[in-house]
């Protein structure tokens, strides 16, 4: 079995951590402080997470956020991004969910946002 890189972190790479969640910044980061929510438990997907930890999800995101927003004030909204599978692009085989900055001016027309998965499909 291979190792898992997100149930080996290292505690220097970890931004915070609650119950069931620790926070990284993204190694390969599609802007500033984009920022990586990992559950410390072992689980593939999004859809395998536990209602408990599908409930600390939420104020983890609300919470990280905040300090994104406290961090840099030239960030004015959010993605959110989750891929669960691998024909939905997932590499790393530990759920994860990516929280992802976004500043006025990043992309020339940012409109259809998450839609942009499948390029062709973002404009409509």
């Amino acid at each position: 079995m291979n190792k898992c890189i997100f149930c080996e972190l290292e505690n220097h790479s970890i931004v915070s951590s609650s119950n069931f969640f620790n926070v990284i910044r993204d190694s390969f980061p599609v802007t500033h402080l984009h920022t990586l929510i990992i559950p410390k438990r072992h689980v593939e997907t999004y859809f395998d997470l536990n209602q408990d930890e599908c409930a600390e999800l939420s104020f983890v995101l609300k919470a990280e956020r905040q300090t994104i927003l406290e961090l840099d004030k030239s960030v004015k909204a959010f993605n959110i991004g989750i891929n669960a599978g691998a024909e939905a692009g997932q590499t790393i085989f530990h759920c994860h969910i990516h929280l992802i900055p976004r500043r006025v001016g990043d992309v020339e027309d940012p409109r259809g946002g998450v839609r942009g998965v499948i390029a062709d499909k973002q404009k409509y």
